[in-house]
Order: C-alpha cells, then sequence, then structure tokens
C-alpha cells in the first residue's frame, strides 16, 4: 500500500469554496441484472441513509425492479434494443437521478452485486467536501466471501488497491455531480474499463481521484469455474486495448499493460511456436547418423527453454511485489501464477478489440457471470 499523505486544502478562501461546493445531498445509482438477494443487500444498505437511491435494470427476469420499487427506489428499466454496456447504464441512472433530484451534489456509484459498508458514505462525502478540487472519492472494495473459491480470492486481492492520489476508480466511488456533468459522464462505447476512461477525462478537465484508506463496499463476485475467471481476464484485455486506443498517445492510458500483454501473451508464444516449427523441420532434415550435440535442434531446444524460463522469472517478480504488499508467501504464488496465465486471456481480449476496431464493428460486452446475476 502507498504511504501517500491525504491532501491538504489550500486556505486562499476554503470555507468560500466548500459551501459553494458542499456535496450533500446524495445519490446512489445502482445497477444490474438478475441479482436476486444481492441486490437486496445492495439496495437496503442505502435507502434510508440518502436523498435518492436510482435503480438501472437491464431486463430482470427474476424480479429485481419489482424488489427495487417495494423498497421506494426509483426504477429505470433499460432499453435493451440498444447494445447494453454498463457506462450506459449509469448514464441512464444519473439522468432520471438528476430529473427526480436536481440538487443532487455527490452521486455513488454502485454495482447490484456489491452493498455499501455502514459509515462510507459519511466519510467519502466528508472529503469531497472538505477538497473541492477532487471529483472522485473510493475506498477498499472486498469480496464477500474471500476464501470461497481460489478465483473470489483473486479478486479480492485485485481490489487492494494503493492509498492516495490515484489515476482512476472502479465501479463502486463516490462522484461529484458537478465532474460527472462536466466530462459528459461515461462513454456508453465502452464495454469495460469504463471508469479509467472516463477518470481519464476528469484528470485532463483538472479533477484529482483519492483512494481512501476506509471500507467502502462488499462485493459477491460468485466465481466457482475456471472458464468465469478466464472470461473475465479475456474482458480486461479488451479494457486495456479500447482503453490504449483512446487515450494512449495523450495520457499514456493502458498502454503499459497491452504492452506487456503483447510480449507475453502474443510474441513469446507466437516465436515459441515458430521454433517448435523449426525444430519439426531439423528432425526430419538432419543428416542421419549426426550426433545430437552437433544438430542445430540443441540450439531451437535451448531457445525454447529460455523462452519459457521467462514465464518463471515474471511469475517470480509478480511474487516478490505481493510478499512485499504483506501478503503470504503460498497465496502470492498463486496470484503469480495466475497473472501469468492470464496474460494469455487478456490477448484474447486485446486481439478481439484490435479486430472489432479494425472492421469498425462494436464490441459486445463480455460477461463472466450467468444470467442469473451479470453486473460486473
Amino acid at each position: 500500500m502507498s504511504d501517500a499523505p491525504m491532501p491538504q486544502p489550500e486556505h486562499s478562501d476554503d470555507s468560500a469554496k466548500t459551501t459553494a461546493t458542499a456535496v450533500n445531498p446524495i445519490g446512489v445509482i445502482a445497477i444490474g441484472r438478475n441479482e436476486g438477494e444481492r441486490l437486496r443487500l445492495c439496495l437496503e444498505s442505502v435507502v434510508g441513509k440518502v436523498a435518492q437511491v436510482v435503480y438501472v435494470d437491464s431486463g430482470s427476469t427474476d424480479g429485481s425492479a419489482e424488489l427495487a420499487k417495494s423498497l421506494g427506489v426509483e426504477v429505470v428499466d433499460l432499453d435493451l434494443s440498444i447494445p447494453f454496456t454498463a457506462a450506459r447504464a449509469r448514464n441512464e441512472g444519473f439522468a432520471r437521478l438528476q430529473e427526480v433530484m436536481p440538487d443532487v451534489k455527490c452521486v455513488q456509484m454502485i454495482d447490484g452485486d456489491c452493498e455499501v459498508v455502514d459509515g462510507w458514505l459519511e466519510t467519502a462525502a466528508a472529503y469531497l467536501d472538505a477538497y473541492p478540487k477532487f471529483a472522485v472519492a473510493c475506498g477498499r472494495r472486498r469480496e464477500r466471501f474471500p476464501e470461497a473459491t481460489i478465483y473470489n480470492r483473486l479478486t479480492d486481492m485485485e481490489w487492494d488497491t494503493p492509498i492516495g492520489m490515484a489515476r482512476s476508480c472502479g465501479g463502486d466511488a463516490l462522484f461529484r455531480a458537478e465532474a460527472l456533468r462536466e466530462v459528459g459522464g461515461y462513454n456508453p462505447t465502452v464495454i469495460a474499463g469504463e471508469e479509467p476512461e472516463m477518470c481519464v477525462r476528469l484528470r485532463q478537465a483538472g479533477w484529482t481521484i483519492e483512494r481512501l484508506d476506509a471500507e467502502m463496499t462488499l462485493h459477491d463476485a460468485a466465481m466457482t469455474k475456471f472458464s468465469q475467471w478466464w472470461k473475465r481476464n479475456v474482458r480486461a484485455g479488451h479494457a486495456y486495448a479500447q482503453g490504449a486506443a483512446m487515450h494512449g498517445k495523450t495520457d499514456g492510458h493502458n498502454v503499459k499493460q497491452v504492452r506487456s500483454i503483447v510480449f507475453w501473451g502474443m510474441l513469446i508464444p507466437l516465436f515459441i511456436a515458430g521454433l517448435f516449427v523449426v525444430g519439426f523441420v531439423i528432425e526430419f532434415t538432419v543428416l542421419e547418423g549426426e550426433a545430437w550435440y552437433q544438430s542445430p535442434l540443441i540450439l531451437v531446444v535451448a531457445m525454447i527453454d529460455l523462452l519459457l524460463l521467462g514465464y518463471l522469472v515474471l511469475a517470480f517478480k509478480i511474487w516478490r511485489y505481493r510478499c512485499g504488499l504483506g501478503d503470504p508467501g503460498k497465496t502470492s504464488a498463486i496470484y503469480a501464477f495466475f497473472t501469468v496465465v492470464g496474460k494469455f486471456a487478456n490477448a484474447i481480449g486485446v486481439g478481439t478489440f484490435w479486430k472489432n476496431h479494425k472492421l469498425g464493428k462494436q464490441a459486445k460486452i463480455i460477461e463472466y457471470k450467468s444470467a442469473e446475476g451479470a453486473t460486473a
């Protein structure tokens, strides 16, 4: 975790600026589809604690919309004739929130499979109230059942982001409504990673994002299968590639991540495959009776071994990094292994974006959950 100090307010006209940009009253926007009991926990964690709650439903068939209405929540039924993205759902939720609550100053975005922790709204609102230059305050999202599966544990580790000034936030965060309006909200064409993309525009507009040292939400990934974890990493690769295409040249957004994915997930595997082909050709063309140590095949094998060793070195670096954060050695090793394997899934996502971008096609969302609960 970073020990970056909390920024201090400037002394010139601070009181006047704070009063003018006071973040209360607060509204909440939740999005989801077929989240069932998870949605109940989500909505009950905020109903009665804020001025207004809006729930955006994406075609649920489990009574989610009716549940929300029974709790006094404003419901928006998303038009499914238009391609769905979480970004579009959040935008429509924000539009409805401003209709029913014109004086909204602060918006808590939350996924329907998450529950807001007691005290978070007060902590985050007070922070934005004290620091007018900050557009976003986010905290620690945790998995509700981190020990249920290894995939839940990996996701929980992913949520453990550095404390202090940040370049972006995740799906759960408290936003200053003024800042959302200024940048035009989320980009509805972004199928994943919509928050980091918007945060680029917020920073370019002069706003700042802060990761607070505070508990924020509980999330239920409900990831029990390797295939779910794989799809989630494919989606992450797509998000990295789309973000880099949009803001890589001006902000460097996701450029480092995409380069790493291309190198480890595409170039090295292709090079190894090429060496196997070369080895196969040598095996069937080498002169009969030639000693194995005199054959060019030994050089090919050595090169393949060296490239494979590179993955072990990468895993070791990741393991050492996680250990440095205080994670147990075994947990860090598991994280390192899956991060390396995830490069190949990421590569599929990157390739999918590049193909669609080249053909001018709008990408479809990549869901890792079943239809029973498809919130990111």
